[in-house]
């Protein structure tokens, strides 16, 4: 099957619409189902001067995340790839990662995008690759810094004292963090290694290790991920530091202003101390794991439920957390649906595929 017509499949209206009302009526239940006081509690929100100043900070550090991103994939496809082509791939890998479950992600349909952009063979799957390689290297770095300089709070929150009832306790939440984090953490350093240093003998692991029988269906994707490996190595294990350098920043950059967003949404209603910032920061570096893990598309549902937990002790009502976490979702998730509904069309004409999904559309009816 060709990759344009995977790309095309992956964008159907249907598989559009299911994650988006099963997201959308996740996320009510979560919020409506248990208050019917949200005009109440939302007039909480004193809309001061101050107040619209954090808010449209949010606003302005989500415009600095995709900033960033475009930027770092201009870089990576050494200036190969227009801006007009970089803010098209980013919106729609943002696109695909709001309707595909937190585990899967947007990583498979940002190769099947890159694909469409006429560059050399291998080339758009090796910078997927290393756009995965410095993303897990950022939150690798990032923290054992925050568990180290936040010493005397636990980011892991009490689940007991949530706005939701409890589905998780601190324990076991620190099991999965943990779990996670070293899990990420191997596959961290194996990609480093399969990509700089020794990318044949991480391919002869890989085509061993699926020689296992419970394995062997995989082989044949296996197969394909090695060849990847090897190209992308070819294609940037000799970029000189400046490269490195600058993709680097420009994803420090763009995972920075990501978690930043809360801190700002929290001032709209708390001014917390200097260093409570900080801990707000490290507690986003735990929810990521749950939400790399979540079932449901973009997380949705789960973000709703988990974000009272850990951002409740700053806010003033329990009842506030749940809603402030609604606007947080609506900055931060929502949009990048609607965008993404938008940009398709356009990316689907310029790279010539707007009347193959025209015939598919046709022929599912």
């Amino acid at each position: 099957m060709s990759a344009s017509t995977d790309i095309l499949k992956y964008f159907k209206l249907r598989r559009i619409l299911i994650p988006l009302i099963l997201g959308l009526g996740v996320s009510l239940y979560f919020v409506f189902g248990t208050d019917a006081n949200w005009s109440e509690s939302f007039s909480e929100i004193e809309w001061t001067k101050g107040a619209i100043v954090w808010f449209l900070a949010a606003i302005a550090l989500m415009v600095v995340r995709d900033m960033g991103y475009i930027l770092r994939i201009r870089i990576l496809s050494s200036n190969r790839l227009t801006w007009k082509q970089c803010f098209q791939i980013i919106m729609l890998w943002e696109f695909a990662s709001a309707i595909s479950p937190g585990a899967i992600g947007g990583t498979a349909a940002a190769v099947l995008i890159m694909a469409q952009e006429k560059l050399r063979s291998g080339t758009t799957t090796a910078i997927v690759l290393i756009t995965s390689f410095l993303d897990e290297m950022y939150y690798m770095i990032m923290t054992p810094i925050a568990f180290w300089a936040i010493t005397e709070t636990t980011l892991f929150p009490s689940f007991a004292e949530a706005s939701f009832p409890s589905v998780i306790n601190t324990e076991n939440l620190r099991n999965l963090f943990w779990s996670g984090y070293f899990f990420l953490l191997g596959w961290t350093i194996f990609l480093g290694f399969a990509l700089f240093i020794k990318p044949q003998i991480a391919k002869q692991i890989i085509v061993t290790v699926v020689r296992l029988p419970i394995l062997r269906r995989f082989k044949k994707r296996a197969e394909k991920f090695s060849d990847d490996l090897l190209i992308a190595s070819n294609e940037f294990k000799q970029k000189p530091f400046s490269f490195w350098f600058k993709s680097s920043l420009a994803t420090a950059i763009t995972w920075t202003a990501r978690f930043l967003v809360i801190n700002c949404l929290i001032m709209l209603l708390n001014h917390v101390q200097a260093s409570e910032h900080w801990v707000i920061f490290g507690k986003q570096l735990v929810m990521w794991i749950l939400l790399m893990i979540a079932i449901t598309p973009g997380g949705s549902g789960i973000a709703e439920l988990i974000f009272p937990a850990f951002m409740g002790p700053y806010l003033p009502t329990k009842t506030i957390s749940r809603h402030l976490s609604i606007l947080w979702r609506l900055i931060t998730y929502y949009p990048y649906i609607i965008i993404g509904v938008m940009v398709l069309p356009f990316w689907l004409k310029r790279v010539g595929l707007e009347k193959k999904l025209q015939r598919l559309n046709l022929r599912k009816k």
